[in-house]
């Protein structure tokens, strides 16, 4: 999750965007031919949501939908821009890290009384994902999916080196010693890939050793606890055993190409990647996934994104009825069919394990009886920039872990004091 705008700046944002709503908010009629523009960050996504646009236009034939597709890297970055000069699309995907500073600034628009007018059932949605989305006992989204992290890999090279498939009988240990069985420096190919990334990495390995991130009342880092040590140690451990690329390579080529170049036989992996493996011509019919690797307990990170409403769209009344349309069964079961996401809707879920069945798509299912919540605060972005900043510094050797966890808590507790 990358940069957000300083404390200064979303104060800047949140008059020039209640300005501008003061100035156009209501103004819209639902007679009137409208375009919507919508933003979201996955190409991926865009043939099913497509086909959800085209469905929702017949039915709406005054609204017509434009989907802007800007990468997650310069996701938030756009949004910044677009907000501050009054620019920001009608309708748009928000995440948990960077929900509650949006909403507690104006800039996405509460839809409790859109909800209540059109008698939309909250209880169609996990309560995880509309608590995810309430401030202040406000709802600002209606989920759109859900996601899992799953231990993606490659059964050609595991045929390849006379290995076996993993199983949910894995633990750590099981995996730390068959990375080493696929690791072949001659070929180029390494067993896995330990990455900084937390939502695909440590985020699950330190509840996995019973770490945590952040404290339930967010007020204190869990960085400098010797069981959330221990969660990063299983990363940085792969690395200096070399059954992972360095973290240089790792920079110069990130491991999801790695992946599918078949350089890398396993990496942690959302189950969002089910879509991006399946259009890929390598990985097609070469990989599946299981449930991730047990260490003292089972766990793995769950989150889910959400379609809101900018708070200074001129057209609120139709933005609406497409927040609306998106969350639907309808719009979910055409996620489903077409293998993209877990659709958040209830009861949709398995057309969406059946949509590629090598892939063993139920094992992201099965890891939601231990998932365990996105860890977020009010300024989610401040301290996770220091977390990648300081843990990049780890893993490429510069410091230590001991020393480089203690450096992050400090300055995370520092953050999470100024949130107060």
């Amino acid at each position: 999750m990358k940069k957000l705008f300083s404390l200064v700046c979303i104060f800047m944002l949140a008059t020039i965007v209640l300005s501008a709503c003061g100035g156009s908010g209501g103004a819209s009629s639902s007679d009137q031919n409208v375009t919507l523009k919508y933003s979201i960050w996955d190409k991926n996504q865009v043939p099913a949501l497509q086909q959800i646009i085209n469905t929702f236009e017949k039915t709406h034939p005054k609204i017509k939908v434009a989907i802007e597709v800007t990468p997650f890297a310069q996701y938030w970055t756009k949004l910044q821009t677009a907000a501050s000069g009054g620019s920001l699309a009608d309708v748009l995907w928000m995440n948990g890290p960077n929900f509650q500073k949006y909403a507690s600034n104006g800039i996405i628009s509460p839809i409790d009384s859109q909800i209540s007018a059109d008698k939309v059932n909250l209880n169609n949605y996990p309560s995880a994902l509309v608590n995810l989305y309430t401030y202040q006992g406000k709802h600002y989204a209606l989920p759109k999916d859900f996601d899992t992290v799953g231990l993606w890999y490659n059964k050609a090279l595991f045929d390849a080196a006379g290995v076996k498939y993993p199983d949910d009988t894995w633990t750590w240990q099981t995996l730390q010693d068959t990375a080493k069985k696929l690791t072949n420096p001659a070929k180029g190919i390494w067993g896995i890939a330990a990455p900084v990334s937390d939502q695909e990495g440590f985020y699950d390995t330190i509840p996995q050793n019973g770490g945590f991130v952040i404290s339930p009342d967010k007020k204190t880092s869990g960085f400098d606890n010797p069981a959330t040590i221990g969660g990063l140690k299983f990363w940085t451990d792969l690395i200096q055993a070399k059954d992972s690329p360095t973290q240089a390579q790792m920079t110069d080529t990130v491991p999801l190409t790695l992946f599918e170049s078949g350089k890398i036989a396993m990496m942690y992996g959302g189950s969002w990647d089910a879509v991006e493996f399946h259009s890929n011509s390598y990985t097609k019919d070469k990989v599946a996934a299981t449930v991730l690797p047990k260490g003292k307990v089972r766990a793995t990170v769950i989150h889910g994104l959400g379609n809101v409403i900018s708070a200074n769209t001129q057209y609120p009344q139709q933005a609406w009825e497409f927040v609306n349309y998106l969350g639907s069964k309808e719009a979910a079961d055409t996620f489903a069919k077409t293998g993209t996401v877990i659709p958040a809707y209830k009861g949709t879920q398995d057309q969406w394990v059946n949509a590629y069945p090598p892939y063993h798509l139920q094992s992201f299912i099965d890891e939601l009886a231990y998932a365990v919540p996105y860890p977020v605060s009010q300024n989610t972005q401040a301290w996770v920039d220091t977390q990648n900043k300081v843990l990049t510094q780890v893993w490429s050797g510069q410091l230590s872990l001991d020393s480089g966890a203690k450096q992050l808590a400090t300055q995370m507790n520092q953050d999470l004091v100024k949130e107060k």
